[in-house]
């Protein structure tokens, strides 16, 4: 198991949004806000895929795919 270099913090973070998100992960505290900054961090990519929607053609043939099971 490699070890990622980390950073030990302090914030000040609202009981009740800290608890409602442990209730949503079902793990503790450096477990979910990791999993928070991890979503907030690739919420960019999201955006960038979200805007190629329907601008993307592709050549593959639905059918043939279908077909190659």
């Amino acid at each position: 198991m490699t070890h990622e270099q980390t950073q030990k913090i302090t914030a000040h973070i609202p009981v009740n949004l800290l608890h409602e998100a442990q209730a949503v992960t079902g793990k503790g505290i450096t477990e979910t806000v990791k999993i928070a900054l991890n979503q907030l961090a690739h919420a960019g990519s999201y955006e960038a895929l979200r805007k190629m929607r329907g601008k993307i053609k592709f050549s593959i043939d639905l059918e043939d795919l279908r077909k190659d099971k």
